[in-house]
């Protein structure tokens, strides 16, 4: 029996779709395009799957529709605008690129817009890592307030037990957890075409994982773009580790930090009592010394401490 005239028809559809749904898609219609020739009655089968692939091509368009409803801005105050051009040209025509500046250059708020800029986030989403739950969500709202899309529309976040996207989704920034769990049923990560691993210099087991994971991946991706940052000497590590991809250097901070340590002997620490209150008294004087200083970040040793 000859199979239904309408599969190429629905095979040319497939192009339409993004990457994921493509190959999923194609390989049910194989299937079922097999079992209509030896004549078994397949109808059925192609209605739902003629049904999966409208979805899937209403899923790129109104990721069409969001990214260009997007506002790309780059704030001059900001090291990282100043390389946007190196950025876009270095995303394009490279499948890896390390980008290295200190924290405060503005890497993890503008290289998502970036990508956007440089068309990556249609056939798949950009997926953005962080190495903390509250950090992932609060880059999302971030970045929603800035391309002025709606949060869990153009812009998506994921952490444990919480999620907020849709369809339209284009950037979905999520713990480094989330992504390396999705790769069991996803193991060639078709649903992104742009992964961004933010703050890799953290060097958590997630992270070695994930950076391991990829190397091995991006052979049988060659549509798959990867951008690694860190904010140490390590770049070049990375870019050792990824055939000595290209390294961005994003230098300067929009404000200027001074940093400063409170050795231990000057804490004069108890020996039998709780460090608390000497830790947090200490880091008091410290601020009573830098009165008029506007933003102070603390570090200390514990969550008891900071609580």
């Amino acid at each position: 029996m000859t199979p239904p005239v309408d599969i190429e028809a629905m095979r040319r559809r497939l192009e339409e779709c993004p990457r994921l749904e493509r190959r999923s898609l194609g390989r049910w219609l194989t299937r079922v395009g097999r079992l209509a020739r030896k004549g078994r009655p397949v109808d059925r089968s192609f209605d739902r799957i003629a049904r999966e692939i409208d979805r899937a091509v209403a899923t790129r368009r109104a990721r069409v529709a969001a990214r260009s409803s997007m506002r790309l801005e780059y704030p001059e105050s900001l090291p990282v605008s100043a390389h946007r051009e190196e950025l876009l040209e270095v995303i394009r025509t490279h499948q890896v690129v390390v980008v290295c500046g200190e924290t405060g250059s503005g890497k993890t708020t503008q290289l998502p817009k970036i990508c956007l800029e440089a068309g990556r986030g249609i056939d798949g989403l950009i997926g953005h890592t962080q190495p903390r739950r509250v950090a992932a969500q609060s880059v999302a709202e971030r970045l929603a307030e800035e391309t002025g899309t709606e949060l869990g529309g153009g812009i998506g976040w994921q952490v444990r037990f919480q999620k907020t996207q849709c369809a339209a989704t284009c950037v979905k920034v999520m713990t480094d957890g989330i992504l390396l769990a999705e790769t069991p049923d996803d193991p060639a990560l078709d649903r992104y075409d742009t992964l961004i691993i933010d703050e890799a210099h953290e060097r958590s087991l997630n992270i070695d994982f994930l950076l391991g994971y990829l190397r091995r991946l991006l052979a049988k991706r060659p549509d798959l773009t990867l951008v690694i940052t860190s904010a140490t000497i390590d770049a070049e590590r990375f870019s050792a580790h990824f055939g000595d991809c290209p390294v961005v250097e994003v230098s300067g901070r929009s404000h200027p930090v001074a940093v400063a340590y409170e050795p231990p002997e000057a804490l004069e620490l108890p020996n039998e009592e709780s460090t608390s209150g000497v830790v947090i008294e200490a880091a008091i004087r410290r601020l009573e010394d830098w009165d008029g200083l506007q933003d102070v970040l603390v570090f200390l040793p514990g969550e008891r401490e900071i609580r």
